[in-house]
């Protein structure tokens, strides 16, 4: 068990890592240019929280299991958890937490969660891997939660930045709804034109963007006609995008799961998106972030 930051690096990027939540803290590049968030404690002092047993809220930050209630904080615990260093070298480290008598207490499910961090020349690959080590089925959902720079460091005014979908993305959206971090019943109109999105702060008055009905599982970040960030996320079907308006960073979330529905009271099973991994089974979830010149 390390508490010191890990870091990873090719002669392209650098990553640093905290083991308490397996957060990735900074990714910069050769020149050292930071294209992550500030942190500014004004906005918000998270990085990249890995969301786990579930994402987002549950109502009343309480959810039901087979008729029995447990708490649960936003997006899960994982975040605030500390992770064992597995094995490590100068351009990989890998993590791992597992269930313990803390977490047993309000998810009563033996799990293991690996997360490995690799780069290869401008690539960070991200890959967190789930094993149910139990014998009864488990519920549970993942997301990833990273906050990069806005505006990145190569020119360009934050009103310049676009967000560029791999594929048309006509689908309306939701959006948090009446209760404090819970999703609306309701729809919203797409603001996404074609494949782009122009992001402005006032755009996130009402909390996250969110889509579940993506076409996408590839985007690029950042100013066209500048270095941009392509982030690939191969395994999550659902996308969240959200700052505190003014901040300096944008958050591009891929989620596997999401938050209770304003109003549900169901069953941790009735939940959307949840995923029913099976005894001994694995379920991966892969998140690349790339530096590129497009």
């Amino acid at each position: 068990m390390t508490d010191a930051p890990v870091g990873i690096a090719s002669d392209q990027l650098s990553a640093t890592i905290n083991p308490h939540g397996a957060e990735l803290w900074s990714l910069r590049d050769a020149q050292g240019r930071e294209l992550m968030t500030d942190a500014d404690p004004r906005w918000w002092t998270g990085h990249a929280p890995l969301l786990f047993p579930f994402v987002g809220r549950a109502r009343g930050d309480v959810y039901r299991l087979d008729g029995r209630d447990y708490p649960m904080p936003q997006h899960g615990f994982a975040r605030h958890s500390a992770f064992a260093l597995i094995d490590s070298s100068e351009s990989a480290a890998i993590f791992r937490l597992e269930a313990d008598a803390a977490s047993l207490a309000v998810y009563p499910f033996a799990f293991r969660l690996d997360m490995d961090f690799a780069i290869d020349g401008a690539s960070l690959r991200m890959t967190a891997t789930v094993t149910n080590r139990g014998e009864a089925v488990m519920p549970f959902s993942f997301g990833y939660h990273p906050a990069f720079a806005w505006p990145l460091p190569y020119g360009g005014a934050p009103e310049d930045h676009r967000i560029v979908f791999e594929k048309a993305e006509p689908a309306p959206i939701r959006m948090v709804g009446a209760e404090p971090g819970l999703i609306a019943r309701e729809s919203g109109p797409s603001p996404v034109d074609g494949d782009t999105l122009v992001p402005s702060h006032a755009m996130f008055a009402g909390d996250a963007l969110i889509w579940d009905d993506l076409n996408s599982r590839s985007l690029l970040w950042g100013v066209p006609g500048q270095p941009r960030l392509k982030i690939d996320f191969p395994d999550t079907p659902w996308l969240g995008l959200w700052q505190k308006p003014g901040a300096h960073y944008l958050c591009v979330e891929p989620w596997a799961g999401m938050a209770d529905l304003v109003g549900f009271e169901g069953d941790v099973w009735d939940k959307q998106g949840i995923i029913a991994l099976p005894p001994g089974q694995i379920r991966a979830f892969r998140m690349d972030v790339s530096l590129v010149d497009v």
